[in-house]
């Protein structure tokens, strides 16, 4: 006979004292750290562990017993289920304040090297509607809330267009109302999810990978235009005429759409990297505007989704590289070569290298578009294109801005920057975590001179870092 686990113990009348990383909060009892979801510092509560590890136990609330004075009220319906906005519930000067001190942490206890005073977080301008882009996935199972599980409720369609849910892969929270887009992306995504439901269009099955409506993509810019790309799974005989049918749909409701695509993805994954996207309507892109520059945007571009507070990013990494038209700077993770064309007016060489070469195809006709011929740019997986070679070839950095995913640089375009050794290195940085364990690769060679956290995405545990990091004086 197996044994019977022991049951997990109930924590009664507890104050929760901090907030923790990915949007938890936590408190310590006795010796063990208990990370709590959907809290914040001072909410009396009862938890119920759910996960006991050696030394940290996960818990949800199961009573709040008293609210704490700084919680916020949450203004979407969605909150504490969607998963995606998990700071609602928290004052944006108490975000930011965790934000700074997540920086702060990361970069001491994961890089344990020497810090300049880190500079106060740059907080957004807009704290609804600031993105400009946002993926919903269309799934035939809905997810149903443990209140309607609980009472037998059963909806007769289970269809539904909305994000995925953590830990839930092949279930999708419909939602009604997303607050981070301008209103209008509710608007075409609800009108599709009518006109599906209307039309009995199938639904994608992740596990099955059978349905025909998969996957929506919105995106918008501040010259006012609109991208949406809708991905089908052809897989029966007429297919192909219903999808063509509801382009029809979305073209004829929305005008204002200026670039509409679609996707015929026989993939397992939603990824459109590989895929051919079809033009419906209009352009294949729309254009961004950044001071005097125009950037082109392509359904395969990577482009900051807070357009506003992109700005102030780059403007820190621009201002961070002090460039006096004179220097050959190297912009590492280029994507449409948005940084590489901000500061090519600054300096008298810059190259980008960028993994998509749809994004590298983007980045020279933005430099094209807005009259800057001192960029060349280069596609390919960073650690390969980057080499000895290749900046023997190119020109040798005297700057190095880089950006990189949230799993930061690969070892080896690290050892090629030290080996350059360039006289300043502008880290850009979506993970603080990874940012930390990169510098401390750097640091034989390289001392931290300035830190300037930015707020690109209120309402969520995320933080984008900027470090300048300057090179160490040689000992003779």
């Amino acid at each position: 006979m197996s044994r019977k686990k022991k049951p997990l113990p109930l924590l009664e009348n507890i104050t929760i004292t901090d907030v923790a990383a990915e949007g938890k909060s936590l408190v310590r009892v006795g010796d063990m750290v208990v990370f709590v979801p959907f809290c914040v510092p001072g909410d009396v509560v009862d938890l119920q562990i759910k996960k006991k590890k050696h030394s940290y136990c996960e818990a949800e609330v199961v009573r709040f017993i008293e609210y704490s004075k700084v919680r916020a009220t949450p203004f979407c319906e969605h909150f504490g289920v969607c998963g995606g906005c998990k700071w609602q519930n928290l004052p944006y000067e108490e975000q930011l304040k965790a934000k700074q001190k997540q920086v702060y942490d990361q970069l001491r206890r994961i890089g344990k090297v020497e810090l300049p005073e880190i500079s106060p977080i740059m907080g957004s301008e807009k704290t609804r509607e600031y993105r400009n882009k946002l993926e919903f996935g269309c799934c035939n199972k809905r997810w149903l809330t443990r209140e309607q599980v609980a009472s037998g409720f059963k909806y007769d369609n289970m269809n539904g267009i909305g994000f995925h849910i953590t830990g839930a892969f092949d279930k999708i929270l419909p939602i009604e109302k997303c607050w981070l887009m301008d209103d209008m992306h509710n608007r075409i995504r609800n009108s599709i999810r009518d006109y599906a439901f209307e039309h009995s269009l199938t639904f994608f099955d992740l596990r099955e990978q059978h349905g025909l409506l998969r996957d929506i993509i919105i995106r918008n810019s501040n010259s006012g235009e609109w991208m949406v790309i809708v991905q089908f799974h052809y897989d029966e005989e007429g297919d192909e005429q219903r999808a063509l049918a509801l382009m029809q749909h979305i073209a004829d409701s929305f005008p204002e759409i200026t670039a509409l695509m679609y996707v015929n993805n026989q993939k397992c994954n939603d990824t459109i990297g590989d895929q051919d996207v079809i033009v419906f309507k209009g352009n294949d892109h729309i254009y961004e505007h950044m001071e005097e520059l125009r950037f082109k945007v392509g359904p395969k571009s990577f482009y900051q989704t807070n357009t506003e507070q992109a700005y102030h990013l780059y403007c820190v990494a621009r201002d961070f590289a002090q460039l006096t038209g004179n220097e050959t700077v190297y912009d590492l993770y280029t994507g449409t070569g948005t940084i590489a064309n901000f500061v090519a007016r600054k300096a008298s060489k810059v190259v980008g290298i960028e993994y998509v070469p749809e994004a590298i195809e983007d980045a020279k006709v933005n430099s094209e578009i807005n009259g800057i011929d001192n960029t060349s740019f280069f596609a390919g997986d960073m650690k390969d294109i980057l080499t000895d070679e290749f900046i023997a070839e190119h020109g040798h950095p005297d700057v190095i801005i880089t950006d990189p995913p949230r799993a930061g640089m690969h070892p080896d375009v690290v050892k090629v920057i030290m080996n350059a050794a360039p006289k300043r290195i502008v880290y850009v940085s979506c993970n603080p975590a990874t940012q930390a364990r990169d510098l401390q690769l750097l640091d034989p060679l390289y001392k931290v001179e300035k830190v300037q956290p930015v707020d690109m995405f209120p309402h969520t545990p995320h933080v984008e870092n900027v470090v300048l990091l300057r090179i160490k004086k040689l000992k003779n």
